[in-house]
């Protein structure tokens, strides 16, 4: 287990931002994992976990505690199961199942980060989220201080949510395990309406898992959503805010501000979100409060591809990040009346 003092995490990031950790340790196995948690929390230290950095958003100052590196490696295919080791890099984790024959997270190919990561979030994308495949997660839970395994049912999925988000300090993810499907080398059939125009299909129609993986990776380098060094556009956290799910009411009161701003023959995007609420789009909101691609003229701007990402153009500070945001926020409610709520993590700051 690796242990470094005073380092920048900021390359640790997509954002490439952020302060120094007092402490760095990277651990290449779950028990060591295990370890440094136990070692930090015995201690009373602050404890930050780290994947692939691609859904954090760090603070100048940096990390006074100790960032976990997690670089677990493992990738378990047994029939149509799979098992994950936390740090495994998603994207190849996908490729590889496709590679296979199987079915089920091909539309997730080219998301940025680890797989310890997907439970977290429930990471969704183009008609896909993780929590349709996932049969089980284990993790070190720091309460009970033992390793527990968790069914999908307990662990409370919903849109970009679940128990582990919503109980950060208790649970480090060692290990993720899905059900996939044998389809003839065909994918799961297809729900999102962009990636079917895109192969041109109907919704519900299977592809060629390869094509249904390649037509994603190509959909995403388009908005700048797949990692490349050379792109700033990809220097970001992907989608920087959730899709809003109002109720009936709020929808409503939200469909009037949208005709009284923009005109009474304007919709907004709206998608079924369980009885009696309704999501819609935040780049939708974004863009009709004022805010198009490219938008912003210091080092921290709206990506050129895609108004959902705020990116770093080189040399930003996470301060610098930070104020566009607050902005997009405050311009999106004072033209809809709808509070954004940022996706990433923030460590020692906040909007």
């Amino acid at each position: 287990m690796q242990e470094l003092h005073d380092v920048p995490l900021a390359p640790l990031t997509t954002f490439r931002l952020g302060g120094p950790a007092t402490r760095l340790v990277t651990a290449t196995t779950d028990a060591e994992v295990i370890d440094a948690v136990r070692e930090a929390d015995a201690a009373g230290t602050p404890l930050l976990v780290i994947g692939g950095g691609s859904n954090l958003v760090i603070g100048d100052k940096g990390f006074d505690g100790t960032a976990l590196r997690i670089a677990t490696r493992g990738f378990e295919l047994s029939g149509t199961t799979l098992e994950l080791a936390a740090g495994e890099v998603w994207t190849d984790a996908v490729a590889r199942t496709v590679e296979s024959g199987l079915a089920g997270i091909e539309c997730l190919a080219g998301i940025p980060g680890s797989a310890g990561a997907t439970p977290i979030q429930n990471v969704g994308a183009y008609g896909q989220e993780v929590s349709s495949t996932i049969t089980e997660v284990v993790a070190y839970d720091r309460v009970a201080g033992r390793t527990v395994t968790l069914a999908n049912e307990e662990c409370a999925f919903s849109y970009r949510h679940s128990r582990f988000k919503e109980h950060p300090e208790r649970y480090v993810v060692l290990r993720v395990r899905f059900r996939l499907e044998d389809a003839d080398g065909l994918s799961a059939p297809v729900k999102y309406a962009e990636t079917a125009r895109a192969l041109g299909v109907e919704a519900g129609d299977r592809v060629p898992l390869g094509a249904a993986r390649e037509t994603v990776l190509k959909l995403r380098a388009g908005k700048g959503m797949v990692l490349d060094p050379e792109d700033h556009d990809t220097w970001s956290a992907g989608s920087f805010f959730t899709n809003p799910i109002l109720t009936d009411t709020a929808f409503a009161a939200f469909r009037a501000r949208v005709r009284e701003r923009l005109g009474e023959g304007v919709e907004p995007p709206a998608y079924p979100a369980g009885e009696g609420h309704t999501k819609t789009s935040a780049a939708w909101l974004i863009d009709k409060a004022g805010f198009a691609k490219g938008y912003g003229t210091g080092p921290a701007r709206i990506s050129t591809k895609h108004t959902l990402a705020l990116t770093n153009r080189g040399g930003a500070t996470t301060e610098d990040l930070l104020a566009l945001a607050r902005e997009v926020v405050a311009g999106v409610r004072e033209a809809f009346g709808i509070t954004l709520v940022n996706e990433p993590v923030t460590v020692g700051v906040s909007l």
